[in-house]
């Protein structure tokens, strides 16, 4: 898929697909939330208003308060694609969401998750 599709792609459509992902495995979505929150910096009542947006996931990453730095520190294959190896900054971001959704999914351990 072309970046600029994969950006586009409304947040609000695609938390649904990761609660399922998640609950699926056991894991529940207050779960997903704190990671959600920890990774972009949005309080509850922020995550909230952007699930009740339209907004893409380039805005979603945009107006997030504070991308948390130690997301530098994530490291994995995410489809088929290293994350740390991923040049776009934007598709960085929308990529090392996915690990940590896939990381939660598995079952790794909270601590782990936010690199506590």
């Amino acid at each position: 898929m072309r970046q600029e599709k994969v950006f586009a792609i409304r947040f609000s459509g695609l938390y649904p697909l990761y609660v399922k992902k998640v609950e699926s495995k056991r894991r529940s979505k207050d779960e997903l939330d704190q990671v959600i929150r920890w990774l972009t910096g949005y309080d509850a009542d922020g995550l909230q208003r952007q699930l009740a947006s339209d907004h893409d996931l380039e805005t979603f990453f945009a107006q997030a308060p504070a991308f948390n730095p130690a997301a530098a520190s994530i490291k994995g294959v995410v489809c088929g694609i290293r994350v740390e190896e991923i040049e776009h900054p934007l598709m960085r971001k929308i990529r090392t969401l996915d690990k940590l959704v896939d990381e939660l999914a598995k079952g790794k351990a909270m601590e782990k998750i936010l690199r506590r």
